[in-house]
């Protein structure tokens, strides 16, 4: 065990002298509090660390002691329906135990190690087994939770027990002697193993008609969402949460501000999903809100991608939503700044842009060492000042990901949610995802869905003429265009988050909205190649039909 001195205190960076052969990423308590930190940077015996915690109160001379190992996560039963903070930190059993608010120093484990969990064995006497092999499960809530072989273990199985269990119990002897536990540990920064990953070849089905028909985006993909103060991410990732088709939601708040995280609380324990099921047995949240220390942001995002990796590892399809990198992205420059580095474009760290990278790699598509398969989607919201889209963050993440929702505040000011502008946004998965489509969906798919996007290029070209010369000079075409784009916009695109139908819609809907509206525009061009009018082809009764219908 390394020991040394506080040299130097500057906000959440800490100086200690006296640390030769520590090591970077090791674990640090810091002072008579036992301040949790990271070393970041090493300088001959000096050791320079970013503390997790609030420094004020740190002396000169107080002791900082490594731990050895750098910041691990406890996996195992008993995450599902739970809040932590980014350091794993149980916050519903620190405010009944210890009060509202956490005070410095305050150790609680992730897990309960009380409580008992009932062990269903998978594997027989005799069985060779690894990392990753399954072991047996439990049941926790809607989810059966897999207990899984930690890696770097193997061997035969000795002995396997049946029965209820806390986790740091053994419910499994091999015949080398090593006893296996349902508790795990992980390194946050260290990718879990894998054997190989594969394409991406199934959509992960939102309900939201602008996301699942446009843009859509596989199980196993990653999705930039960047949108100005008010656009609509907050409602936009809650929506995905309550509908999209995952089997774990890991939800992660990083510097977001404390009522908002207390409305998405309160969502998460009212909501069901689409199977009926309390919407928190499925979701995990890990909460950094504005007030904590702002260190603790960082570690936040890799909490929450090594928990969903750990349950794509039992064979699910889980996802996390980051909201938002930008939150992350000012911590690092806060703590770059104390270690007076070189700083890149706009103050930020010039490494920002490899660890986001980094982070992002971690999601995909793979076939996990036990054989099954499994997928980490990771959906990252960005916070642009001034809705700003060329500023570093977001560029950084755009160029981590594949797929691209932009949302648009000219639109979120109009009232039109999903405010995401249909003509900067992109997915990268639509030829990897047509497959799907075709098979479950329909034959056209890939048809009607390039009819739409043509009907809203036109509009944006033909909109450009009319801010010049006025719609009156147009040709009925062109006026016919128009309006066929605004039902495309308005009955179609739009779509009312708290609407009991219509926050959700299946992708047969989907498809026969998107259907009528071709008919109807192709049906109406011939019309008016034998001269009749906008008006007389799209009457009253039409348009009220195409409005009504969504909600049918």
């Amino acid at each position: 065990m390394i020991k040394g001195r506080i040299e130097r205190v500057t906000g959440p960076v800490v100086v200690a002298e006296g640390m030769l052969g520590a090591r970077m990423w090791d674990v640090v308590e810091i002072g008579k509090g036992k301040l949790l930190g990271e070393i970041i940077k090493l300088v001959g015996e000096r050791a320079f660390i970013e503390v997790y915690e609030d420094t004020n109160g740190l002396e000169i001379k107080e002791p900082v002691v490594s731990l050895g190992k750098p910041f691990t996560v406890e996996l195992g039963p008993g995450l599902m329906g739970s809040i932590y903070d980014g350091l794993g930190r149980p916050l519903e059993r620190i405010k009944k135990e210890l009060g509202s608010f956490i005070r410095k120093g305050i150790r609680l484990t992730t897990l309960d190690r009380k409580r008992k969990w009932k062990f269903e064995p998978k594997v027989r006497k005799g069985e060779e087994v690894s990392g990753g092999s399954v072991l047996g499960s439990v049941r926790e809530g809607s989810i059966v939770h897999k207990i899984m072989v930690p890696d770097g273990t193997e061997g035969k199985v000795k002995s396997v027990r049946k029965g209820e269990f806390s986790i740091e119990e053994s419910v499994c002897e091999l015949n080398n002697g090593k006893r296996v536990k349902m508790l795990q540990e992980w390194e946050v920064r260290r990718t879990r193993p894998y054997r190989s990953k594969v394409g991406l070849s199934e959509p992960l089905i939102t309900g939201q008609r602008v996301i699942d028909s446009l843009f859509p985006v596989g199980k196993g993909g990653n999705v930039c969402v960047p949108g100005g103060f008010g656009s609509g991410k907050t409602v936009l990732e809650s929506a995905i949460t309550k509908n999209c088709d995952s089997d774990i939601n890991i939800v992660c708040r990083t510097g977001e501000r404390g009522n908002e995280v207390t409305d998405i609380i309160n969502e998460l324990n009212e909501s069901k999903d689409r199977k009926g099921r309390p919407l928190m047995e499925k979701s995990i949240l890990i909460v950094n809100t504005s007030n904590m220390p702002v260190v603790a942001r960082e570690t936040s995002i890799y909490t929450a991608i090594t928990i969903g990796e750990y349950f794509r590892d039992q064979g699910y399809n889980s996802i996390v939503l980051i909201d938002s990198t930008s939150r992350w992205a000012e911590a690092l420059r806060e703590v770059s700044g104390r270690l007076e580095e070189l700083p890149g474009e706009e103050g930020y760290p010039v490494y920002m842009e490899s660890y986001v990278g980094e982070y992002h790699e971690r999601s995909g598509r793979v076939e996990n060492m036990n054989g099954s398969f499994g997928s980490l989607t990771l959906i990252s919201s960005v916070s642009p000042p001034g809705a700003d889209f060329s500023e570093p963050v977001t560029q950084a993440v755009l160029r981590a990901t594949k797929v691209f929702w932009g949302l648009d505040q000219k639109l979120a000011w109009r009232r039109h949610f999903p405010a995401m502008n249909w003509l900067i946004s992109y997915s990268r998965h639509l030829d990897d995802m047509l497959p799907w489509f075709k098979k479950n969906v329909s034959k056209d798919w890939d048809v009607v869905t390039k009819n739409l996007r043509a009907i809203l290029q036109k509009e944006a070209e033909l909109e450009r003429v009319v801010r010049v010369v006025g719609i009156g000079v147009l040709p009925e075409k062109e006026k016919f265009i128009l309006e066929i784009a605004r039902i495309v916009r308005e009955d179609f695109l739009q779509q009312d988050a708290f609407h009991t139908e219509d926050s959700y819609t299946p992708l047969d809907k989907q498809y026969a909205l998107m259907r009528d509206v071709v008919k109807l525009y192709e049906k109406g061009l011939k019309e008016i190649e034998s001269g009749k009018t906008t008006d007389q082809i799209l009457t009253k009764s039409v348009k009220e039909r195409m409005a009504r219908v969504k909600y049918d």
